[in-house]
């Protein structure tokens, strides 16, 4: 979603169909603060965010240096939707 704001103006209807209330296995991606993701992904969610102030380096640098690979976040992906397995 590029804009919470713009999402929360959509009536119910969309965004139910955009997040389903039974999909709990739900990652977002924030390349600043996880502020306000929580509301998303729910209690069963993970946000790969800045957990902390960042830092002065080249965008490639920083990214891995924070966990913003390609890698990272598939690994959070399964780990969210292998916690997830069974929950109803």
């Amino acid at each position: 979603m590029p804009s919470m704001d713009v999402f929360e103006e959509q009536d119910e209807e969309y965004r139910r169909k955009v997040l389903p209330v039974e999909v709990r296995a739900r990652v977002a991606v924030e390349a600043l603060s996880d502020f306000g993701w929580d509301r998303y992904v729910g209690l069963d969610g993970e946000c790969v965010a800045m957990k902390r102030f960042g830092a002065s380096a080249p965008a490639e640098t920083l990214f891995r240096k924070f966990g913003f690979t390609a890698q990272h976040v598939a690994d959070a992906m399964r780990e969210t939707v292998e916690k997830n397995r069974g929950i109803r």
